[in-house]
C-alpha cells in the first residue's frame, strides 16, 4: 500500500485545503492522473498521483487543511481492489462529537490512551501553524511573503471545530489529526539554517533571553510553539504539558440553530491576543432565518490574510487627490498606437511607473518588517501587487521588476495576469513577493476607501474613479478637470505620515506631468 503525502508546493507553504475529490475509493487510478483539488494560498492546483493503482482510501476530506508531508490517499499498486483498506478508527473527539455526548462528561469515560490523544488533538487544533516570517524572496536569506500565507498561531484558534465535517457530512479530520497526532518533540531547523517558530514565541524567547536554537519544538515539522519557549525557560527545556482543550460547541453542520450560551472570556497568550474564538449568538426566535456556509477555500485565505494585516500592522492612512487632465490626453493621443501593437492601455501602467519611481526616492514605503528578527527589510526591488476582484474572492498577483518594464509590457502584464486571476490558473509564485500594492477600488466607483495593507508590505495605495469636477486652477478660473483620489494606507512603524504624505505628493507630480513621468520613471 503506497502512502500519498500531500507535497511542497510552493517555497514556504507548510499546508494545504482538499477542496474538492477528484476521484472516489475504489477507483482505478494511472500514474499522474489528478487526485484532488488542494488551495494553498488562494491559489488552486491539481494534486497528481504519483502511483497507479486503486485507490484504497482517502484519508483527508474535503475542506480539511492537512499539513505538508501529511498522508492524505492510501494507493493498493497491485492494481486489484481486493479489501478495502481497515476504517480508521474515528478520533475520540470524533467520536465523541459522533455520540452527541458533552466532551466533558465522555472524557472521563475514555481509557486513558485515548483521553491523551484528545488531548494531543485538542493541542494542534490550538496550536496550528504558521509561515516563517523571514525575509523577501530575492532579499537576504529567506522568503517573507510569511504572513501571506495561511496563518493560524498560538494566539490564534483555527476556525473550524474537532473533527470537522465535509459539506457531503462524511467525517472529516482535523487539521492537526491528518498526520500529526504522537508527534514527538523535534529540533525546528530549516534548511537554510533557520529555526521554525511562531512570531509570538521568538517574541517569548527574547523577552526571556532563550536561545530558539536550544528548543524543542512540538509544532508541525517541529516549530516551536509558545508553551515550548515557556516550558524550556521554567524546566530545563521540558516540553509544556499539553493544554486541557475546551469543550467543542456542536458544529454547525450536526445541529439545528439554537440560542448558543453565554461565551466565556477569552484567555489571552502572549502579547495579549485572544487564544479562544468570539462565540456567536444567534437572535432568539430567528434560527430558521439563517444559513450556515463553512469558512473555506479563498474565503478562508482571505480571512488569514485580512486577520494577519490587523494584527501585525499600525495601520494609518493618507488621503489625496490628484489631476490627471493630462494623462487622459497624452493616453487618449497614444492608444490607438498601443491599440495597433497589440496593447490593451490602462491607467494603471502609469500608475504603476509613477509608483516606482515614488518609491525610489522614499524608500521606507518599500520596507517589511520581520518580526522574528525584530529587522527592517529594505528592499531594492519593486514588485506590485494589483489587487484583483474575482467570483472567488479578491487575489493580489505581483508584477515582477516594475522598474524594469516599458509602459507597454506593464499593459500587456496586467491584462494576463487579471485574466487568469479570473480564471483561477495564477501559479503559487505570482502572488507572493510583493514590495508594494496597489487596489482599484475606483473601477467599481468608491470615492475613496481605507485598504488593508498586504502583508508584509509597508503600505497599499488605493486608486478611486476618474471623474470630471470644477477646480479652480492657477490663474484662479474654474476650470473642469478629471479628479481621482488616492488613499495611502501604510504602516506606522516603518513609514512616517510626513514621508507618506510626500510619496503622495511625489506621485501626483508624476501623474499630473506624463511627459516628466515617460522622462524620470524608465
Amino acid at each position: 500500500m503506497k502512502e500519498i503525502l500531500l507535497p511542497e508546493l510552493a517555497e514556504s507553504v507548510v499546508e494545504g485545503e482538499i477542496l474538492k475529490w477528484l476521484v472516489e475509493e475504489g477507483d482505478t487510478i494511472v500514474l499522474e492522473q489528478p487526485l484532488c483539488e488542494v488551495m494553498t494560498d488562494k491559489v488552486t492546483v491539481e494534486l497528481p498521483s504519483p502511483a497507479a493503482g486503486i485507490l484504497s482510501k482517502r484519508m483527508a476530506q474535503e475542506g480539511d487543511v492537512v499539513a505538508v508531508h501529511a498522508v492524505i490517499a492510501l494507493i493498493d499498486e497491485s492494481g486489484q481492489a481486493g479489501e478495502a483498506a481497515p476504517a480508521a478508527q474515528p478520533s475520540p473527539t470524533q467520536a465523541i462529537q459522533d455520540s452527541g455526548e458533552n466532551p466533558g462528561t465522555a472524557d472521563a469515560q475514555l481509557p486513558p490512551q485515548a483521553q491523551e490523544e484528545r488531548e494531543q488533538v485538542a493541542q494542534e487544533e490550538q496550536g496550528g501553524s504558521i509561515v516563517e516570517a523571514g525575509h523577501m524572496k530575492g532579499g537576504a536569506d529567506d522568503d517573507s511573503s510569511s504572513l501571506f500565507k495561511a496563518f493560524a498561531s498560538d494566539e490564534q484558534v483555527k476556525v473550524q471545530g474537532l473533527g470537522s465535517r465535509s459539506g457531503s457530512g462524511a467525517p472529516g479530520s482535523s487539521t492537526a489529526g491528518t498526520g500529526t497526532l504522537n508527534r514527538e518533540p523535534t529540533p525546528a531547523a530549516r534548511a537554510d539554517g533557520r529555526v521554525l517558530a511562531v512570531p509570538a514565541a521568538r517574541q517569548l524567547a527574547r523577552e526571556l533571553g532563550i536561545d530558539l536554537a536550544q528548543v524543542q519544538g512540538s509544532g508541525p515539522n517541529g516549530r516551536i510553539r509558545v508553551q515550548d519557549v515557556t516550558a524550556h525557560g521554567q524546566g530545563g527545556g521540558e516540553q509544556a504539558a499539553a493544554p486541557q482543550p475546551q469543550a467543542p460547541t456542536q458544529t454547525q453542520a450536526q445541529a439545528p440553530q439554537t440560542q448558543s450560551a453565554p461565551s466565556q472570556p477569552a484567555a489571552k497568550g502572549a502579547g495579549g491576543l485572544p487564544v479562544a474564538p468570539v462565540q456567536y449568538r444567534t437572535p432568539k426566535g430567528y434560527e430558521h432565518l439563517e444559513d450556515r456556509v463553512p469558512l473555506r477555500g479563498m474565503r478562508r485565505a482571505i480571512s488569514n490574510q485580512m486577520q494577519a494585516s490587523h494584527l501585525y500592522t499600525v495601520r494609518t492612512l493618507t488621503v489625496d487627490e490628484v489631476n490627471l487632465t493630462k494623462l487622459v490626453e497624452f493616453r487618449g493621443r497614444v492608444k490607438d498606437e498601443a491599440r495597433a501593437a497589440g496593447v490593451k492601455l490602462s491607467y494603471l501602467p502609469f500608475i504603476f511607473k509613477a509608483v516606482t519611481a515614488a518609491l525610489k526616492k522614499y524608500p521606507s514605503l518599500n520596507t517589511s518588517f520581520d518580526e522574528a528578527s525584530g529587522e527592517i527589510v529594505q528592499k531594492r526591488y519593486y514588485h506590485m501587487g494589483m489587487a484583483v476582484a474575482t467570483d472567488a474572492g479578491l487575489t493580489v498577483p505581483v508584477l515582477k521588476d516594475v522598474n524594469q518594464k516599458s509602459i507597454f509590457e506593464l499593459a500587456n502584464e496586467v491584462v494576463d495576469l487579471a485574466g487568469r486571476a479570473q480564471a483561477g490558473k495564477l501559479a503559487p509564485d505570482e502572488l507572493a513577493g510583493s514590495t508594494f500594492s496597489i487596489t482599484n477600488i475606483g473601477s467599481i466607483g468608491a470615492l475613496f476607501s481605507f485598504p488593508i495593507i498586504n502583508v508584509p508590505d509597508a503600505a497599499i495605495l488605493g486608486i478611486h474613479s476618474i471623474v470630471k469636477r470644477p477646480i479652480v486652477d492657477e490663474h484662479d478660473n474654474i476650470v473642469v478637470a478629471h479628479m481621482m483620489y488616492l488613499s495611502l494606507s501604510f504602516d506606522h512603524r516603518l513609514v512616517d505620515g510626513a514621508e507618506a504624505a510626500r510619496f503622495c505628493k511625489e506621485v501626483i507630480r508624476l501623474l499630473e506631468n506624463p511627459d516628466r513621468l515617460m522622462l524620470e520613471a524608465m
